[in-house]
């Protein structure tokens, strides 16, 4: 099991990423939270990692914390829910964002993310409700500020399009990324679009 790696990050692509460990590229897939908080391409990184082995892949996964990481594993534990969901509603929203949805059955906000129906936001509220007990208090759990440094890392030629096929990759419908990307100042970087496009899809 790969439960960690340090090294230079080569490539960051959303929602992909490559981390070169000791002159090994290392190709991984991660929320646009994780994204957002990388530092720039050609810088050290360190990231948590869950693998997935299927039997026609092994895919690896990376959390910028040690929490989002626990959330994404107790996520896919989840009937139905498999990595790729997982990661849609870690993009949409931060642990302490679910937490709370979780604890006041705020089915609503949970069903603005794409893939979650209401079925499948009431399974995650029964579900989830009792796999928080360390974390009772969703506003201690230290989530770091992003600062413009790493929003602004990346070496995207048009950060919008780019933007746009990330968010399909999450499951959004491509009229559905494009209005939420519509207005957006087009000097952003690629993470920061996506994640000023997810903070309005669920605000809305």
């Amino acid at each position: 099991m790969i439960g960690r790696l340090r090294g230079t990050l080569l490539d960051k692509q959303p929602p992909w990423l490559v981390v070169d460990v000791a002159g090994v590229g290392y190709e991984l897939e991660a929320s646009m939270t994780t994204l957002v908080a990388l530092p720039g391409v050609g810088e050290a990184v360190s990231l948590y990692t869950h693998l997935t082995v299927r039997e026609d892949a092994h895919l690896l996964f990376g959390f910028a914390r040690e929490q989002e990481r626990a959330l994404f594993r107790a996520l896919i534990r989840v009937n139905g829910v498999g990595p790729k969901l997982a990661l849609a509603i870690l993009s949409g929203m931060d642990e302490s964002a679910f937490i709370r949805c979780v604890m006041e059955d705020d089915v609503k906000s949970l069903t603005r993310l794409p893939g979650v129906g209401k079925k499948t936001a009431e399974r995650l509220i029964i579900e989830m409700r009792d796999r928080f007990p360390h974390w009772e208090h969703p506003g201690e759990l230290g989530l770091p500020a992003v600062s413009q440094e790493a929003q602004a890392g990346g070496r995207n030629q048009d950060p919008l399009v780019d933007a746009e096929a990330a968010l399909v990759s999450l499951g959004y419908k491509p009229t559905e990324a494009a209005k939420m990307l519509s207005g957006l100042d087009e000097g952003l970087s690629t993470e920061a679009m996506i994640k000023a496009a997810l903070t309005r899809r669920m605000a809305g």
